[in-house]
C-alpha cells in the first residue's frame, strides 16, 4: 500500500476556458493561483488544500461526462443552505441534474458545470 496525504488535484479539460473559470471563481468561490502558459489554471478553494486545474480541451476532445470522469464532491460550508446553493449553479449557467438524501437528513444535490461534469453538493 502506498500512503497518501490524499488527493491533491482535479484536472478538467473544458470546451470555453474562461467561461469554466468564471464559473468556479463565481459559484464556488475559488481563487486562481496561477496560470500554465494560457491555456491552464490552477484554482484553490480559499482556506484549503484542495485544487481544480482547468485546461482549454482541444477540439476534438471529450469534456464533460464523457471524459472519464463521474464526478466529483464538494462540501457546503457550514450554514450555506443547499437549495441556495443550487441557485447559484444554475444563475451561473450550470444545471441541477438531481437531489435526494443519502441517509435521513443527509441531503445532496448533483449539479452540472457548463461543460457538463457532475459536481455533487
Amino acid at each position: 500500500m502506498i500512503r497518501t496525504q490524499g488527493l491533491t488535484h482535479l484536472h478538467l479539460a473544458v470546451r470555453d476556458l474562461r467561461l469554466s473559470l468564471q464559473f468556479y471563481r463565481d459559484v464556488f468561490g475559488m481563487k486562481e493561483l496561477f496560470w500554465s502558459g494560457g491555456s491552464m489554471v490552477f484554482l484553490q478553494t480559499e482556506g484549503t488544500n484542495d485544487l481544480i486545474t482547468l485546461r482549454q480541451a482541444d477540439s476534438a476532445e471529450a469534456t464533460g461526462p464523457g471524459g472519464g470522469i463521474g464526478h466529483f464532491g464538494l462540501r457546503l460550508a457550514d450554514g450555506v443552505q443547499l437549495d441556495a446553493a443550487v441557485e447559484e449553479v444554475i444563475a451561473a449557467g450550470g444545471r441541477l441534474l438531481g437531489r435526494g438524501e443519502h441517509a435521513p437528513g443527509v441531503p445532496y444535490a448533483y449539479v452540472s458545470d457548463p461543460d457538463g461534469y457532475v459536481i455533487e453538493l
